[in-house]
């Protein structure tokens, strides 16, 4: 007989679901168990591709690589990728399905749950077991009888759930005992345990809290994890794109990069591997302020592209074309590319109300909104440095001046042959669709070299093995603190 699944459903959003089931994946990959992640439906901008070409939540991915496996459209089989205030375009697995508002998809979650079951069906069949993640907080008790990613899908996988509060947001004992008081018996019954998260101080002082929690809830408590700095896991959500202008903390002598806060941003964890480098500092911004104290300005990916353009156009566009005069360096990842165009657009609505938009003008590129959506696993080499990243966008973009950026020599495992992105004739802007642009140190330098930084920089760690290591840093610090084998 297998041993139960896990399901890791929270008190609220951000509370640590995706990085703690992480955690266990590599646990139990490690105890040589074949685990596998899964979460039912995800709403989130960041996203990547697995090596079918199919698009899935990056939670997952990350989760897939802990357990030391590839990920799979059978692990998120359904993805919301919000565009507007209350529409989002519903990928199911792994392909664009649709826009749906809130209450059209809100009337269609009976089907939904079908196809998060059958896939969940298929991917059970090829492991020990299965780590799902739930979404939100899983007591909301208004949404609770549609509800297909929290207690109903882990009572369809016939899992023990684990239920995780974070204590540094304050009310941690409300957390707890409000959640479990808001659930209807057999769901209430279905929790095992209880982990509380992001703890700071010492955690002799919290005993007393933990007896409490166990006396009035009459669930063990299995931990408390205290909050770490010391590695990094690519997380759902992030606070660090909420820290935005923080020009107070930049060092004088150290070189920097801003990247634009857009309000739709996609896929922030194309920066990491720059963050990861000892001798950079990397901000995020909302404000044209003190442009000059930045080697380069990224603009990154978006999920809206035309209404984050406007809002660039609005706050962005003279200081940044002042920037470029004065011999500054700019770069455009996906939907940032397309803003530094001539124009975006949309004749079909696919990102909301038809139209065109203006771009920043300083590429000579123009860019179709259309479909169908080009999802890639995607190999390039820009002059003699190898990169791996991904590509997710709808719409072409052609060149109408300056010279191909990068080539791209197979997607999807399929060698090609194709040119991608644009270099402006005067060297200091440029462009790709290339997601994960940064993870090779190869292309870093590259890019280092293009924008004239010269600092000494530490190039030692490489991203990739980097983040393997990171996941047994993960795992470790969930041993030290967590009672994992009664978890399991």
């Amino acid at each position: 007989m297998n041993a139960p699944n896990i399901a890791v459903l929270g008190t609220g959003s951000d509370v640590g679901k995706s990085i703690i089931a992480a955690g266990i994946c590599r646990y139990l990959a490690d105890k040589g168990q074949r685990v596998a992640p899964f979460k039912a439906q995800n709403m989130s901008n960041n996203s990547g591709i697995t090596p079918e070409g199919l698009e899935i939540g990056r939670a997952q991915i990350v989760q897939a690589e802990a357990a030391r496996i590839a990920p799979h459209v059978h692990m998120n089989p359904i993805l919301l990728k919000p565009f507007g205030d209350k529409q989002s375009q519903v990928v199911l697995n792994g392909k664009v399905h649709g826009n749906h508002t809130a209450m059209d998809y809100h009337t269609r979650k009976a089907f939904y749950f079908e196809k998060a079951c059958q896939a969940f069906d298929a991917l059970a069949a090829g492991y020990d077991r299965i780590v799902l993640e739930g979404a939100g907080s899983c007591a909301e008790v208004n949404l609770m009888d549609t509800d297909i990613v929290n207690f109903p899908m882990a009572r369809y996988a016939d899992a023990d759930v684990i239920l995780i509060a974070d204590i540094h947001r304050g009310g941690v004992f409300a957390q707890v005992v409000g959640t479990l008081a808001c659930l209807p018996d057999d769901y209430r019954d279905m929790v095992k345990g209880i982990i509380i998260n992001r703890f700071r101080g010492d955690i002799d002082l919290f005993r007393q809290g933990m007896a409490w929690i166990e006396q009035h809830t009459g669930k063990p408590v299995l931990g408390v994890l205290p909050w770490y700095s010391h590695f990094k896991i690519d997380a759902e959500d992030s606070v660090e794109i909420e820290k935005i202008n923080d020009f107070k903390l930049l060092e004088k002598n150290i070189p920097a990069v801003a990247i634009l806060r857009l309000p739709h941003i996609a896929n922030f964890t194309d920066f990491h591997a720059l963050a990861r480098i000892h001798g950079l500092q990397t901000v995020f911004i909302d404000s044209p302020k003190q442009l000059d104290r930045f080697t380069a300005i990224i603009i990154p990916g978006s999920k809206n592209t035309r209404k984050d353009l406007t809002w660039v156009m609005e706050r962005f566009e003279t200081p940044l074309n002042d920037y470029v005069r004065k011999g500054g360096h700019v770069l455009g990842i996906c939907g940032g590319y397309q803003m530094l165009g001539q124009w975006v657009k949309d004749p079909n609505g696919l990102e909301g109300s038809p139209g065109q938009t203006r771009g920043l003008g300083l590429l000579p590129v123009q860019t179709l909104l259309q479909s169908p959506k080009t999802t890639t696993l995607s190999e390039f080499r820009w002059g003699d440095a190898y990169g791996r990243g991904y590509e997710i966008h709808m719409g072409a973009t052609q060149l109408t001046g300056g010279v191909p950026f990068i080539r791209i020599v197979s997607r999807n495992g399929i060698p090609v042959n194709e040119t991608d992105g644009c270099l402006a004739d005067n060297g200091q802007v440029a462009g790709t669709y290339v997601h994960g642009f940064f993870d090779f140190n190869t292309i870093i330098k590259k890019w280092f070299d293009l924008i004239g930084l010269d600092h000494p920089l530490d190039f030692s760690i490489d991203a990739a093995i980097e983040k393997d290591k990171d996941y047994d840093h993960l795992k470790k610090h969930m041993e030290t603190y967590l009672d994992l084998e009664a978890l399991i």
